[in-house]
């Protein structure tokens, strides 16, 4: 058999698998063991946006610390909108960025803001809820905050 010919049936042969793999992963299987749906679940989940807001308020710069014997978050929300926000209101949970996404969340608090104006910063200090001491918490670059604005609604 002429060496063009091994070439081509050779090409043809990892064109084949290439194009199997390809449409195996295109279809969503996931791997022996475990379903599409548990792969991504816990992701999707910790991702609702409803306030259309969420897209524009962020917590950054969060930091946990004890006033008296009482474990508090010091953070800062950021409004990235073009329009200044009345009466906001959130939910916040923590996320250690080192744990698995199916694990609970370290800790937990609220804020209430009566005005923070376009493109502005406001610092802020919460108590924060939480079953760990506070040498368990994550260390500030391994924690993630996931904000649900309550208030105003949808607008």
């Amino acid at each position: 058999m002429p060496t063009w010919a091994l070439a081509g049936i050779f090409a043809a042969v990892l064109l084949a698998i290439g194009g199997g793999v390809y449409y195996y992963m295109g279809r969503g299987i996931a791997p022996a063991g475990t379903s599409a749906e548990s792969t991504t679940a816990p992701a999707a989940s910790r991702q609702k946006i409803a306030n259309p807001l969420q897209k524009y308020v962020e917590v950054v710069g969060l930091r946990m610390m004890t006033e008296g014997k009482q474990p508090m978050a010091k953070f800062l929300v950021v409004n990235h909108g073009t329009a200044e926000i009345s009466g906001l209101a959130a939910n916040v949970k923590l996320w250690a960025s080192t744990s698995r996404s199916e694990e609970d969340s370290v800790g937990s608090f609220s804020f209430r803001l009566p005005r923070i104006g376009a493109n502005d910063s406001k610092e802020l200090t919460e108590p924060l809820k939480t079953k760990l001491k506070i040498y368990e918490l994550p260390d500030w670059q391994n924690a993630t905050a996931e904000i649900e604005i309550t208030e105003p609604a949808g607008q």
